[in-house]
Order: structure tokens, then sequence, then C-alpha cells
């Protein structure tokens, strides 16, 4: 039978080289919180309990991440890693096993993770360690003769023998609830900060004769961690460069795989193209022979086969069929929906606006709040009146509707089926099918009016 498995999540560091009121593991990492990384890959082994022990910034974690599914333990005061476990153990069930995690380390595979697990349920301590070029900084792994783990050493208390390893402690860890209960028992705070120190729990199983079991990530990105703003920034470097990878792995082309941001998911059909910084956020679904033009924001979107959206343009929580172009410099709002082969051009904004096939908003019109049919054309600068400065009320343009340019229509209102709205009108009432409807002051010009002129000062 499977122990069960406990997942303890350190995040109760103040961050200080952050220099920022939030709480350091709530800073964004390609568009989740790096504790919201770290949480993800808990989630992915289904583990029995998950306690997250925090202390700076109070309850603002707590309320940020708002899941009822976690045990919050506030570390209060702070006096190191080996205390912040010691609060979350009442909450551990101790005849399972337990995995510790940091909130700062965010870019962890559940892959090595589940290595551990499997590990630890064999009955062995599964200890993360990784060799570093420069390992400054980090507590080193120090090994007896026969090779075996026998402690770890913190760098203010390593000899300088010591500090010449170049193998060291990540500081996650799964082992058994039970032995770990009283290793913890046992600490001590004998140490240059006086702290009393997870990693000494090591030493005592290597004294009790503990089968420790070094693993290593498949990247060193994998346990880095995040202390400085400089430190976030790389990390965001990395992540987006593995992203980059696997999708031109899948059939992407990146114009440059260096200026790509995805903070949230991202899937491709076959044949897409994305050109220079492009963002996308939330869920994202391109389908096949997909170009997405350069400088281009897309957030919680669907869009068909052979779409081509054109540089500068924001698509937010949009649905778009195939064929359609779009832009450059347009602005698709939520609730917007393209048919199949509708054009939207430079300069148009759309919002909560349905557009039927083969219709044509090209040139400097806010469409919002309408319901446009089939082969309509709207022309420059129409705009759809849809606020009355209390509510929201709604056009309706049927098929094959030509709209005039500099066109106002005051919602509610509809323009039936085949109906022209001349250049320049106000329509205030509804449009009857097939006739042409305007609405124009009287042109006028006046004999002998002078131009004013300047008056000599």
């Amino acid at each position: 039978m499977t122990s069960p498995l406990n997942v303890v999540i350190l995040a109760a560091g103040k961050g200080t080289r952050m220099k920022s009121e939030l709480p350091k593991v709530l800073h964004p990492l390609a568009g989740r919180s790096l504790i919201g990384h770290v949480l993800a890959a808990a989630d992915s082994l289904r583990p029995e309990r998950v306690c997250v022990v925090y202390g700076h910034g109070g309850e603002v974690l707590p309320k940020a991440v708002d899941r009822t599914d976690i045990a919050w333990v506030l570390q209060q005061p702070q006096l190191g890693t080996g205390h912040a476990v010691q609060q979350a153990m009442p909450h551990v069930d101790t005849g399972g096993n337990v995995l510790i995690l940091y909130g700062d380390v965010p870019l962890i595979r559940p892959e090595t993770l589940q290595e551990m697990v499997l590990i630890a349920g064999e009955g062995a301590l599964a200890l993360l360690t990784v060799k570093l070029d420069d390992p400054s900084g980090y507590g080193r792994i120090v090994r007896n003769p026969r090779g075996q783990v026998e402690r770890i050493v913190e760098h203010k208390d390593a000899s300088p023998e010591e500090l010449a390893i170049h193998e060291v402690n990540t500081g996650i860890m799964c082992l058994s609830g039970a032995k770990l209960a009283g290793w913890l028992a046992r600490l001590t705070n004998a140490n240059a900060q006086g702290e009393y120190y997870l990693t000494d729990v090591i030493a005592m199983a290597a004294a009790e004769g503990e089968h420790i079991l070094p693993c290593h990530p498949a990247s060193e990105w994998e346990v880095l961690g995040v202390n400085s703003r400089a430190q976030l920034a790389g990390l965001e470097r990395r992540l987006q460069a593995s992203l980059a990878e696997v999708l031109m792995a899948e059939g992407v082309t990146l114009i440059d795989p260096a200026r790509l941001d995805v903070r949230g998911s991202l899937n491709c059909g076959r044949d897409c193209l994305i050109d220079v910084n492009c963002i996308f956020e939330g869920r994202v679904v391109l389908g096949d022979n997909v170009r997405v033009g350069a400088n281009s924001v897309l957030k919680d979107v669907e869009i068909g086969n052979g779409v081509e959206i054109k540089p500068f343009c924001h698509i937010d929580g949009a649905r778009i069929g195939a064929e359609a172009i779009i832009g450059p410099y347009a602005r698709l709002r939520p609730g917007t929906e393209l048919a199949e082969a509708a054009h939207i051009g430079n300069f148009v904004e759309l919002k909560n606006a349905q557009v039927g096939f083969n219709s044509k908003i090209n040139h400097l019109s806010y469409v919002g709040d309408a319901t446009v049919g089939r082969k309509v054309n709207i022309g420059a600068g129409t705009i759809t009146c849809n606020y009355d400065g209390a509510n929201k009320h709604r056009t309706v343009i049927e098929d094959e509707a030509f709209i005039g340019s500099d066109t106002q229509l005051v919602a509610p209102v509809t323009v039936g089926k085949g109906a022209t709205l001349g250049a320049g009108t106000t329509l205030t009432k509804d449009a009857p099918p097939g006739q042409l409807t305007l609405s124009r002051a009287k042109q006028l010009t006046l004999p002998g009016w002078q131009r004013p002129v300047k008056k000599p000062k």
C-alpha cells in the first residue's frame, strides 16, 4: 500500500532584496506567482495534504492564493528552515512521507518530484542535489570516503575544504514523516546564524544509518531560487526559452525565440508563425497556419485555422473564425466573436460584438454590443452608440447591409437586410431592409462670406 504523501512548502521568507511590500513568493513569473508554480507541481503528485508555512506579509499570502484545501501555518518568529518545518508538523500525517518544497523555487519539474516520491516510498531519504560551477551561498553536500551523503554544511559554517565542494543542497527532500518528526525534535541552533537548520536532519539520518539517496534535476534551472528582481528576470528568460524550445519542437515558427512571452498556456496547430515581441496570456489556442504579427497581445482567445493577425493587435476574450484577417492596430475586447473570413482593420475596436461571415470593418471604427450579419460592410469612422449613461443597448446590423463612413448608430437600433446607410448618418430609428437611409443637414454655400483675418497688433 502506498504511503500517503504530505507536501510542506516553505514560504515565510521576507525577500529583503526584492525591496517590495509584496511577499516574495507572490511576485509573478510567466503570468503566475512563484508559489503558484510550486503549488501546480505539488498538485500533480495528488498529495493527501498540502501545508504552506508563511510569515512576511501576514495574511496577504493566504488571501491571494485563496485555497481552502491548504493548511496555512504562520511562522512567527522566523527561526530558520528547521523551525518552519516544525510549525508544519501538527498538520502532517506522520504515517506517510513528507515532501519539502520552497515557495521561491518555482521551476521544479513534476517529473523530478515524482522520482523523489518513489524513492521515499521505497524507504530511503530522497535528497535533491545539484553540481554548480559557482556554489557560493549554497549548503555543501559532504560525503564520506564511501561516497555516501554524511551531512550538509551551510556556506557560512563551511571550512575552506568544504567550500571547495561543488555539489550543493537544494533544500528539497522527501522522507518518512515519523522519522522527520523525531529528528526535528532534536534540532539545535548552535551555528553561525543562530537558526534551526533543516539540513541538520541529514546528519542525524546519516548517523542512524538511514539510506540517503541523492537525486538530480534534469536541468540546473529547475532548482534556482529567487531572491532579487534580477534573479526573477533571469528565471523569466530561462523559462521563456524553454517554452520557446517546446513550441519550435512542435512545429511553430518563432521569428526570434528570445522575444516571446507566454504567461499562461499556448497551444498551437501546424505551421503557425509568431513574429517578435508577442505576449500570450491566460489560455490561448491557435489553429493551423495562424500568423501572429509583431508586438501583438493575445489573452484567453481561440483562433481558427488560417487566421492572419497583423502587427500591434490586442485581442482579449475573443473567438476568431477561420481565415479571418485582423489589424494592424486592432483591439478586440471580451465577448467578441468573428465568423469565418471576417475582416477587422486598422484602429478598429470591438467589444461584445458578433461579426458574421465575410463581413468587413476595415477602418477607424468602434462596434460594441452589436450583432453584425453576413457580408456586411462597415465604413470608416462608424460608431455604435451603445451606452446612454446608465445602460448598454444593442445594435443589430443584418446581412449584406452597407454602412457608410462617419455613421453613428444610436442603440437600440436595427439595420435591415441589404440596407444602405449614407455617409454621415446618425441613425436613431430602425433602417428598413433594402433601402437607403440617411440623415444630413442641408448643404449651404454662403455667397460673399470672408474668412476672418488676424487684426494687426
